[in-house]
């Protein structure tokens, strides 16, 4: 028999040894079970950011100006927040990233001894995978490969390779695991670089993006086994460049139903929706520089021993709605005091504004006539490449460059990319070719406009404006037929005359990539932007004048002096909006109009006046007040002079002043009481408001009352 106090130690020690295998050995789901718990289910929260183009903090260089509504400031402070509530929370972006800044592009993207400070700061974040976008190649390649290393997180892009071997330029994905679920993270990019960035990847090909990602997700599923694929790619839902949609992201989804989650970019709109059962989210950039975080929440629960992906949720975070993370604004503070101490530097002065004030708010005034801020850019084009023609775009609508001091944030504010710049030699036929292109950017005017709109579809970027040439738009011809009496030195230009042209690198790429131009350059800045050559040109004078050549005009439209002037106060008080794109990035996609003016109860409605014998159009109009050409033009008459009794005339709709007022009629009321009360006879009232039947006025009627 056993001495029991060996026998309780002996007991003692079986239960320790018991406990601690217990806690060692895994305890394994059942696999023929369809049922789960707590523990196999896992809630996955992507935060996705695109198109940050520069945005370290909200601090804009070029107005001074905090706006309190950007950057990685604050994208640190959404993701700590939200990784506090969820460890199991990835942050990723989907490239646009180092480039838009006054910070990073003349600054830091040259300096081969500094680190890129986006890439630096989001390293500090935390950020656990990017993809590349468009704008991350103009600076060459070089520049991808140095933040490549200075990364700790992997750059991708998938669809990306090199052309001599076919090797992949960077990762084409990177696997995590979180919370046991193993996931892959790939990257894809807007397929059509080449056509912005020509030399810059020469050595590079760009694949169709939604074939890589059907051929990267078997590979991810079969070889790499992961469980959920999320899917970052920089590039906009419809195609916009390629002819083979090979830039659609609609695609990927239905390419790549594997995918979990698509986080897209590129085209700066919001994105919510679900493709082909893929949720898919893209934050918006209203400002250029995106103002908020794509949000997917992804449900994965283990059924029969397999993570599978059983709920989603899209949503988006305002940055403004957060403030910024005192530590990474710490972590920032010597690229912010850099970058404001460069811009410290006086490097002329302005005696006036280069932009004048819009007639009409909303729509700049240097997209529709020619202004001193245009011809400035054109004229240092001009000079730096001895050429004949040059062109230019008004890249923001408030860009200008305000009397007084000047800096180089002035330089930014008028030319925001760092664009290098190229001279080129181009047959007549070829620039006529171009002009056609860029004037399609207006839409065709109609009678009834009362402003000249600009095309949805066509950004701003690509409306350029020549200096060299004189010529004519006209805006009543349909797109391909608007330039007119284009002559060079005072003689028109030939189809085989050969002609010098300035023009930024990224307009020449795209040119070709069209077939527009043939040639190679004769001259090219890179690696000198054309921002520094227009600083450079204004220290050289130090004080310079607004100067309008007026070398081009629009012209094929015609309004009424007086609805117009209604349509711009109107615009003034907020009482009629300039239309905008769905995205916000287009202004003044839609002309305002007459309907416009009446839909606001500016105006009365048209009305028909049945022609009596002796009427003129004449006597007519002024019987309704109104000019005699509304009325000609709102009845497109062939002979004005040729009219006859019982003719049915439009008289177009009067706009409201204190001459005219409204009357809604009421129970019992009659024209002739009506008309007593404003002191004028019924008739002129029957009359001005077609009413045929004096003895017929119904209870809510609205009428007219014209002056006495």
């Amino acid at each position: 028999m056993w001495n029991s106090r060996i026998t309780k130690r002996y007991l003692s020690v079986l239960t320790m040894l018991f406990m601690l295998f217990s806690i060692c050995t895994p305890i394994f789901a059942d696999e023929t079970s369809t049922s789960t718990t707590e523990d196999a289910k896992v809630i996955l929260t992507l935060l996705g950011t695109s198109d940050l183009h520069g945005a370290t903090n909200s601090w804009s260089y070029e107005n001074d100006k905090d706006y309190g509504n950007v950057g990685l400031e604050r994208v640190s402070t959404i993701y700590k927040t939200i990784k506090a509530e969820n460890p199991n929370t990835l942050l990723l972006d989907v490239g646009d990233t180092i480039q838009g800044s006054i910070m990073t592009d003349d600054l830091y993207n040259s300096n081969a001894d500094e680190k890129q400070p986006m890439i630096d700061l989001m390293s500090f974040i935390g950020y656990d995978a990017m993809t590349l976008g468009n704008h991350e190649f103009n600076f060459g390649t070089a520049l991808i490969k140095k933040f490549e290393k200075e990364a700790s997180f992997p750059i991708l892009s998938a669809n990306t390779y090199y052309k001599e071997d076919g090797s992949n330029f960077v990762k084409p994905y990177v696997i995590k695991e979180v919370a046991g679920v193993k996931i892959g993270i790939l990257g894809l990019t807007v397929p059509s670089i080449p056509r912005w960035d020509g030399p810059k990847v020469e050595d590079l090909r760009f694949e169709h993006m939604a074939k890589e990602a059907k051929k990267y997700t078997k590979i991810l599923k079969e070889e790499e086994k992961v469980d959920v694929i999320i899917c970052l790619a920089h590039a906009g839902l419809e195609t916009r460049h390629e002819t083979d949609n090979s830039d659609a992201a609609k695609f990927i989804p239905e390419e790549a139903p594997e995918i979990s989650a698509l986080f897209l970019g590129h085209d700066h709109s919001q994105v919510n929706t679900v493709i082909n059962g893929v949720p898919t989210a893209a934050p918006v950039a209203k400002y250029g520089q995106a103002n908020e975080v794509a949000r997917i929440d992804l449900t994965i629960e283990k059924i029969d021993g397999v993570w599978t992906v059983t709920g989603n949720e899209i949503s988006h975070i305002e940055l403004a709605n957060y403030d910024p993370d005192s530590e990474v604004v710490e972590y920032g503070k010597k690229y912010h005091e850099t970058t404001l101490k460069f811009l410290e530097n006086t490097i002329g002065t302005a005696t006036a504004d280069f932009h004048p004030a819009s007639e009409v708010p909303g729509i700049p005034e240097a997209q529709i006539r020619d202004t001193a801020l245009i011809d400035l850019i054109n004229d240092v084009q001009l000079e730096v490449t001895g050429a004949e023609v040059a062109a230019a775009a008004l890249f923001k609508p408030t860009s200008n460059l305000r009397k007084g001091d000047l800096n180089f944030a002035n330089v930014f504010d008028i030319y925001k990319y760092a664009n290098k710049l190229v001279g080129v030699d181009v047959t007549g036929a070829e620039l006529k070719k171009y002009m056609e292109w860029s004037a399609s950017y207006y839409n065709t005017f109609k009678p009834g406009d009362l402003t000249i709109s600009f095309n949805e579809n066509i950004r701003g970027y690509n409306y350029d404006m020549f200096a060299g040439v004189d010529y004519k738009v006209d805006v009543s011809k349909p797109a391909g037929n608007r330039i007119i009496d284009l002559t060079l030195n005072g003689k028109p230009i030939t189809d085989d005359q050969i002609i010098k042209l300035a023009i930024n690198d990224y307009r020449y790429s795209g040119l070709k990539g069209k077939g527009m131009i043939t040639n190679d350059p004769y001259f090219n800045s890179d690696p000198n932007t054309l921002r520094s050559y227009i600083k450079n040109y204004i220290e050289e004078k130090g004080t310079i004048t607004p100067k309008t050549d007026n070398n081009w005009e629009l012209i094929g439209y015609n309004w009424d002096k007086h609805l117009r002037e209604t349509a711009i106060e109107a615009v003034k008080a907020n009482s009629i909006n300039i239309p905008q794109s769905k995205d916000g990035r287009t202004t003044n996609v839609a002309s305002l109009t007459v309907k416009d003016l009446q839909a606001a109860g500016l105006v009365t409605v048209d009305m028909t006046y049945v022609v009596k014998y002796g009427d003129t159009l004449g006597s007519v109009a002024e019987l309704f007040t109104v000019s005699l050409e509304s009325v000609i033009e709102a009845n497109s008459f062939d002979n004005a002079n040729l009219i006859f009794p019982g003719d049915k005339v439009i008289i177009p709709g009067k706009v409201h002043d204190d001459k005219y007022n409204t009357y809604i009629i009421k129970a019992g009321d009659t024209l002739g009481n009506i008309a007593e009360m404003y002191g004028t006879h019924y008739e002129k009232i029957a009359k001005f408001n077609n009413i045929n039947n004096v003895n017929l006025i119904i209870e809510g009627q609205k009428i007219i009352i014209p002056s006495n």
